[in-house]
């Protein structure tokens, strides 16, 4: 699978995130890198994705001006695992939803129910 396969497979799974969900995200952004940084994963397990910001559910009214959340999702990660492709689109679908969910401030319990984790 090539870098752009993998960024159109992100790009999808956020495309089918429902209206309201979408409605609900506010200052984020999410990236694409090829492997997350020292201070990203300081122990080197290899994570798959990441949230790194403040969610909607801990902001308060004192939240402004500031730089957009940001997931990242990372290729060599799930190349890793050495899925076959559907399974690879599958882990990537896997992988950006719950940090989404981290996004908007949901337990694991409510992306459980989802389906999202």
């Amino acid at each position: 699978m090539t870098r752009t396969d993998f960024e159109r497979i992100v790009d999808r799974t956020l495309g089918e995130l429902p209206p309201d969900i979408v409605a609900e995200i506010d200052n984020l952004t999410v990236v694409v890198e090829d492997r997350p940084t020292l201070e990203q994963d300081p122990h080197g397990h290899g994570i798959l994705g990441l949230y790194e910001g403040v969610s909607l559910a801990e902001r308060g009214t004192g939240y402004f001006g500031t730089l957009p959340d940001r997931i990242s999702i990372f290729v060599n990660a799930h190349l890793a695992l050495g899925l076959e492709r559907a399974g690879t689109e599958a882990e990537i679908r896997t992988t950006v939803l719950p940090e989404i969910g981290h996004h908007l401030g949901t337990d694991d319990h409510r992306l459980h129910e989802l389906g999202w984790a």
